[in-house]
């Protein structure tokens, strides 16, 4: 489980969102958009994900 990765990609604008999702993006290391990050598949993450799900899209789990 530990080496689960998943990639993650910037689709929507940050402007004029509230503070705490500009700051849940730049905590998954995203802040301009189709900025891609791989991450690791844990709760934490897929938690941050859910918070900002209207903003990325999930390119890759493996």
């Amino acid at each position: 489980m530990a080496d689960k990765k998943v990639t993650v990609e910037q689709i929507g604008s940050p402007i004029r969102r509230r503070a705490d999702q500009r700051q849940t993006l730049i905590g998954l290391g995203l802040n301009k958009m189709h900025r891609r990050a791989t991450l690791p598949d844990n709760p934490a993450t897929r938690g941050m994900i859910a918070k900002v799900e209207h903003l990325v899209r999930v390119v890759d789990e493996g």
